[in-house]
């Protein structure tokens, strides 16, 4: 278990990190729907791209005048560590479907919402558990948003057509 976030310091480092992932990896998903023409994912992913941005926004006014430590940003990456050569990640996306972007964002929303909630509950720092409280209810309205876009574009796979295939096909038959 890490240890809890003691100083509001420490919480403008996490959370600008959090905020200028997910405005960075939005704005790629938008321009990915976008090229597709899912105007209704992209126009999802850009407002939320907004959104993320207008939080790193306030936080970064929030914070002036603050000595910040230095928070390693790659453990806030969607995507993992980029590869030193850009064409494994346009790879992915080309491979990837827009549930799978989705779900994606999803995992991170909701990592970034327990993570909030958690600074809210273990920190010891009256002013750091009311901005994690703020940021995790924030987060909150997030996952709610990619939920409803999953709705929308839900996964098409007929799972139980593929487990009495996979199971007919262990069994020998046809």
């Amino acid at each position: 278990m890490p240890r809890p976030i003691g100083t509001v310091e420490e919480f403008y480092a996490h959370a600008l990190a959090i905020e200028r992932e997910a405005a960075e990896r939005y704005n790629e998903f938008a321009a990915w729907f976008g090229d597709r023409g899912d105007d209704v994912l992209a126009g999802l992913c850009h407002n939320l791209a907004s959104f993320e941005d207008e939080h790193y926004r306030q936080l970064l006014h929030g914070c002036q005048g603050l000595t910040l430590p230095n928070i390693n940003a790659a453990d806030y990456q969607w995507l993992g560590e980029a590869p030193p050569e850009t064409g494994a990640r346009e790879l992915f996306y080309r491979a990837a479907q827009p549930r799978h972007l989705l779900e994606i964002a999803l995992e991170a929303e909701i990592r970034a919402r327990e993570f909030f909630a958690w600074v809210a509950r273990s920190s010891s720092s009256h002013a750091v558990r009311e901005l994690a409280a703020t940021m995790a209810a924030e987060e909150a309205e997030h996952v709610a948003w990619v939920t409803q876009a999953m709705e929308y574009h839900p996964d098409h796979r007929d799972w139980q057509a593929l487990f009495e295939t996979t199971t007919a096909s262990a069994h020998g038959e046809k």
